[in-house]
């Protein structure tokens, strides 16, 4: 295995603080990794421009390749292109419902909103469609917070950002 190929393995053990059972591979949100010379660059881009834990996960991920034994990390910021609710993997997405969190459901963008309809959102815990969109915003700003009208538990559903 050459040392790219570790250095992607080791990023599965630096998580999203938001969501963390989701690690930064998972989440999509790192780009690229090039070894030059003895300096390990890392590209990151955030999940939207404001997001607060990206200055959280650059560290972490320093932190993780420091302690692995790399002298030097360099982390990159790629705004372009933007980060889309595609690049998260189906592991990933496996682990969001698992954890209680609705995964995106659009592959093509939600536009229901645009002609009045609801989206089918399924609940995470009992797995029903029966649900209700209760506010825009849940936990966090890339969340929106659901209930389920069979087991009227209340849930996040991570919004499908194109």
């Amino acid at each position: 295995m050459n040392t790219e190929d570790k250095i992607w393995q080791y990023l599965e053990d630096v998580s999203d603080p938001e969501v963390p059972v989701l690690s930064v591979v998972d989440l999509g949100v790192v780009r690229n990794v090039q070894v030059q010379d003895e300096e390990v660059q890392v590209t990151i881009t955030p999940t939207y421009s404001g997001c607060p834990a990206m200055n959280t996960i650059a560290t972490d991920i320093r932190l993780k390749l420091l302690a692995e034994g790399f002298k030097s990390v360099r982390i990159n910021m790629q705004l372009s292109p933007a980060w889309t609710t595609d690049w998260l993997s189906e592991k990933g997405k496996v682990k969001l419902e698992e954890y209680g969190i609705a995964p995106p459901v659009e592959d093509g963008g939600d536009i229901h909103a645009l002609f009045g309809r609801d989206t089918t959102v399924r609940c995470p815990l009992c797995k029903s469609e029966n649900t209700k969109l209760i506010s825009q915003f849940g936990s966090t700003a890339c969340k929106a917070l659901y209930q389920c009208n069979e087991c009227l538990e209340p849930f996040d559903y991570f919004k499908c950002l194109k």
